[in-house]
């Protein structure tokens, strides 16, 4: 008698941390698809549209700061995988059979992995942040110089420059929500006893 209580409390708990995981999943997938999408298209634009690379005007710190920011891209869509995986977590959760239910222990490395992914792509992003600000910053520096010859044009720091700027700030808006999404799952499976 005193087994029935507990495993419907149990069974209730289970079933709250269930729907969190597809809830949280699904939000931290979306807002980390569609920041990583416009983030992506905007670097891309950048590549297409641009000046020429080898120009005067070039740097090479915005080139390796657009490297370090296509690997934040990169460990930003391994984020949305786990995130996705989140949900999938939580469906089988939900399951009715034990046998398929996920340990806790396997819940927490995937969320821990989560985590790891999402430091990794904040740093990198961070780093390419560092890179393309330094970059601009030298850029409008320099611009000073050259106010009456030929070359003040290609010292003019670009609208399409600002917008790699805010590729890399999306970037890292995305890898923040999935920081969030991770901790707030690994919270809430570690309060279930």
């Amino acid at each position: 008698m005193s087994q029935t209580p507990d495993t419907s409390s149990s069974s209730s708990t289970l079933r709250a941390i269930a729907q969190t995981f597809r809830l949280i999943g699904w939000i931290s997938f979306w807002i980390q698809l569609s920041l990583g999408v416009v983030s992506g298209v905007i670097l891309l634009a950048n590549s297409l549209f641009s000046r020429n690379p080898s120009g005067p005007g070039s740097n090479a710190g915005t080139g390796f700061g657009i490297l370090l920011e296509i690997g934040g891209l990169l460990a930003l869509g391994a984020g949305i995988y786990l995130a996705y995986r989140y949900t999938r977590i939580g469906n089988q959760l939900q399951s009715s059979n034990p046998s398929n239910r996920p340990r806790k222990s396997e819940s927490v490395q995937v969320l821990r992995l989560g985590l790891w992914v999402n430091l990794v792509g904040i740093l990198l992003t961070l780093l390419g942040a560092q890179a393309i600000v330094g970059s601009f910053t030298l850029r409008a520096l320099s611009q000073g110089q050259f106010i009456f010859s030929p070359q003040a044009n290609q010292a003019i720091i670009s609208g399409l420059d600002m917008f790699v700027v805010l590729a890399n700030i999306q970037t890292l808006q995305a890898h923040f929500a999935g920081l969030v999404a991770s901790l707030w799952l690994l919270n809430r499976i570690n309060r279930r006893e």
